[in-house]
């Protein structure tokens, strides 16, 4: 008989703060954050760490580190506005997002959590929405609520605003690009409400205070398409954030599905496109019910990821001053892959790990779809 899975580990009120500080640091990211982790075992350690890596990687000024009091006051206000935060590798954090590539490392969530346990599909779609996309994304709200599915949007207006009111009585999920105390669009603060009150949950992974930007939209969607095991494009123009949505759903091995839609409405290019590039066309919920009925829609988490590991000396080597110096001459201002830093440099992986761990500690080093790194001048 197999053994039972192992209970997610328990964090000390101290670990979780210090997680709270480590991933509001400057230039710790949800990479970085990992590889900080996996290197010292804790948040508390890799505080420590974090100016002799970042001197070490070339920092001309000292880090800003987050500080006690600033994890201290966030967390009382998420207590005052009824909101907690949930560190990976809890048990209430989503486990689909934590299988994802660069999963948040922590999430600020008002509501039920327990919605987040559920299989999910997410619906998005124009923000000036037809009347027919309107109601057909009432329809597949309801639907998919009906069989079983928590419906993922991110609270925009238009298609997003009609997925989350249809399944409120089913239980919804609404994803924020600011802090949850800076709702976008501000006219849907009822809206909110309504899904916190009706067993639903609104989840962020930014801090309270912040004011959405554009660049935080994205990061947003990349939350709302790994939170379910589909996406759903009802409508959506060219060049919008909606695929976006699509092409993250693919870089996550999510199903895309689209509706199609007329050549004359502009509404509808997006989807038509998407249709040409081999997502699944549907009409009715069922379509999408058949597609995803043969996956498992627990989606069993992994128990033991990299980010929960203890800390393995051995996965990060120090390079000799002639090694490191190889390893910064193989990257450039051109995104490039590690497999090929590698082969030109002929570090161990190790040793590349703790150096690009350095550069990006330093605001030195960008990172690019597919794994690929840059070197900022």
């Amino acid at each position: 008989m197999a053994a039972p899975p192992a209970e997610p580990p328990r964090f000390s009120e101290s670990e979780r703060l210090a997680r709270l500080r480590l991933i509001r640091s400057e230039n710790v990211g949800p990479v970085t954050f990992a590889s900080l982790i996996r290197r010292f075992g804790s948040a508390e350690a890799a505080i420590d760490a974090l100016p002799d890596l970042a001197a070490r990687g070339g920092s001309r000024r000292p880090l800003k580190i987050a500080t006690l009091k600033v994890a201290e006051v966030e967390m009382a206000t998420a207590t005052r506005l009824g909101a907690r935060f949930v560190t990976i590798g809890e048990a209430d954090y989503p486990q689909t997002l934590r299988l994802s590539q660069t999963p948040p490392p922590v999430l600020a969530i008002m509501g039920d959590a327990s919605v987040l346990k559920r299989p999910a599909v997410a619906i998005v779609g124009a923000r000036n929405a037809s009347a027919a996309g309107t109601r057909l994304t009432q329809m597949f709200a309801r639907e998919l609520g009906e069989a079983g599915h928590a419906v993922v949007s991110g609270l925009a207006r238009g298609i997003d605003t009609a997925a989350h009111e249809a399944s409120l009585p089913t239980g919804t999920i609404g994803v924020f690009a600011g802090g949850l105390d800076k709702p976008y669009p501000a006219e849907n603060r009822p809206l909110m409400r309504r899904i916190v009150d009706g067993g639903g949950c609104l989840v962020t992974e930014m801090p309270f205070g912040w004011e959405p930007r554009a660049a935080d939209f994205p990061r947003r969607n990349r939350v709302v398409v790994a939170l379910a095991a589909g996406v759903l494009v009802v409508e959506a123009a060219m060049r919008s954030g909606s695929l976006i949505s699509a092409r993250l759903a693919g870089e996550l091995g999510r199903l895309v599905f689209a509706v199609p839609g007329s050549p004359l409405d502009i509404r509808a290019a997006g989807t038509n496109a998407l249709l040409k590039d081999g997502a699944t066309l549907v009409t009715e919920t069922a379509d999408i019910l058949q597609a995803l009925s043969p996956l498992d829609p627990r989606m069993p988490a992994r128990l033991t990821d990299d980010m929960l590991r203890e800390a393995d000396d051995e996965a990060f080597e120090e390079p000799s001053h002639a090694g490191r110096d190889r390893i910064l001459r193989a990257l450039g201002a051109a995104p490039t892959a590690v497999d090929d830093i590698l082969a030109h440099s002929g570090a161990e992986l190790g040793e590349l790990q703790l150096v690009l761990l350095e550069l990006d500690l330093a605001g030195r080093l960008e990172r690019h779809a597919g794994g690929r790194v840059s070197l900022l001048s």
